[in-house]
């Protein structure tokens, strides 16, 4: 942990530590702004941006007062002195005050930025999965090779962190993520490809955006989660394994070379990932998550993935197994399946099939370098696309 976190922690110092936010409006970034706001006296927001809510932005400037805020669409009526367009991101994740940078971006935007905080040695609080997922390899060296701290937010991998505290790598035999299994855990496959936007946006326990409510749908999200768990705890895809854990109580488990299994409870918030990945490894008091009641939450069942009905986790793992640029071709045209769906111009069937052709063509381009793989995430896009242009 970096000097400035620990001197706020222990809650003797006047000095909270400064954190910028990339994604503040979005559900992440107002979470992290509850849980921000009740640990005043620690962490201080001194930049944040959204993508496109201005009134949103505008509004939690006024609250918290940062000192840089950035729009990243243009936008006539944004004050003049905000940063915009896509720059604003990485201006924010580079800001000298900020000793934490939490990315709470949707999709592969966040890389940069990611990238950028890395190389001033700070810690980067990831819930922006896609950043792992188009440049593991890249972003995971990048924090070694500048003394980064690079910590999950999201909750499983934040449950696999708090289970491991303390553990040396070959302790671990084995990660099992929990997946909630999304809306249509119990369709026959015929019902799940002709599923209505309504329908996918339905997800049984998690309140989030569309783009990663629809990947809890077809499963994709799990697969990035695979992917980004290889990167940040560097354990290889054969002892990564997903259960289906429909209560969303347990958020992973964590098998130990003895036989031992950990398993991190805890009610579905993502405030609390949140407020780990901001004082890990170190716990501090706060009242944002409902105490824990284990018979008022009643039994927690298991299953089997059921993964001819839900094919994206079989692509997405396998996209990790073969590495180079396929991770990045499945998660930017995943990115595009899912807006053509959202848009009513896909089936909710039809996002598998583009991802699966896209890897068929794309998959094996060279990943070895930042350019390669943007280039390789540019094709996958326009894989999808065309598609849709020459269906039209």
């Amino acid at each position: 942990m970096s000097h400035h976190t620990a001197r706020a922690l222990d809650g003797q110092e006047a000095t909270p530590v400064g954190v910028a936010l990339l994604g503040a409006t979005g559900s992440i970034g107002t979470s992290a702004l509850r849980v921000l706001s009740r640990q005043r006296d620690r962490f201080v927001p001194v930049a944040l941006t959204a993508n496109a809510n201005r009134a949103a932005l505008a509004a939690q400037a006024a609250q918290f007062s940062p000192s840089y805020v950035g729009l990243v669409q243009e936008c006539a009526e944004a004050p003049a002195e905000w940063g915009r367009g896509a720059d604003c991101l990485v201006e924010a994740a580079s800001h000298p005050d900020a000793a934490i940078v939490i990315n709470a971006v949707v999709g592969a935007a966040g890389l940069q930025a990611t990238l950028a905080a890395l190389r001033l040695g700070k810690r980067v609080a990831l819930a922006n999965k896609e950043t792992l997922v188009v440049a593991g390899e890249i972003v995971t060296r990048t924090a070694r090779e500048h003394g980064a701290e690079l910590v999950p937010v999201d909750s499983e991998h934040s449950a696999i962190l708090q289970c491991l505290a303390g553990r040396q790598p070959h302790e671990v035999k084995r990660l099992v993520l929990t997946a909630s299994g999304g809306p249509f855990r119990t369709w026959p496959a015929e019902r799940i490809a002709g599923a209505t936007r309504a329908d996918a946006l339905k997800h049984p326990t998690w309140q989030m955006g569309s783009k990663i409510t629809i990947d809890s749908a077809t499963l994709a999200n799990k697969a990035l989660e695979v992917i980004e768990a290889h990167y940040v705890f560097g354990v290889p895809y054969d002892r990564i394994d997903v259960v289906v854990h429909p209560q969303s109580i347990i958020h992973s488990f964590v098998e130990f070379v003895d036989g031992s299994v950990l398993a991190q409870m805890g009610v579905p918030s993502m405030e609390l990932p949140i407020l780990y990945a901001l004082t890990w490894p170190e716990r501090v008091p706060d009242n944002g998550v409902p105490a824990f009641d284990p018979v008022a939450l009643g039994g927690l069942t298991f299953e089997h993935v059921r993964h001819e009905q839900f094919p994206m986790l079989g692509l997405g793992i396998a996209a990790g197994r073969t590495g180079g640029a396929a991770p990045a071709v499945f998660n930017a045209a995943n990115e595009e399946a899912v807006a053509q769906f959202l848009a009513g111009t896909l089936s909710f069937g039809g996002i598998a099939e583009r991802v699966g052709q896209a890897l068929q063509d794309l998959g094996r381009l060279p990943g070895d370098t930042l350019e390669a793989l943007l280039l390789a995430d540019a094709a996958a896009r326009h894989h999808v696309q065309s598609r849709i242009m020459q269906e039209s």
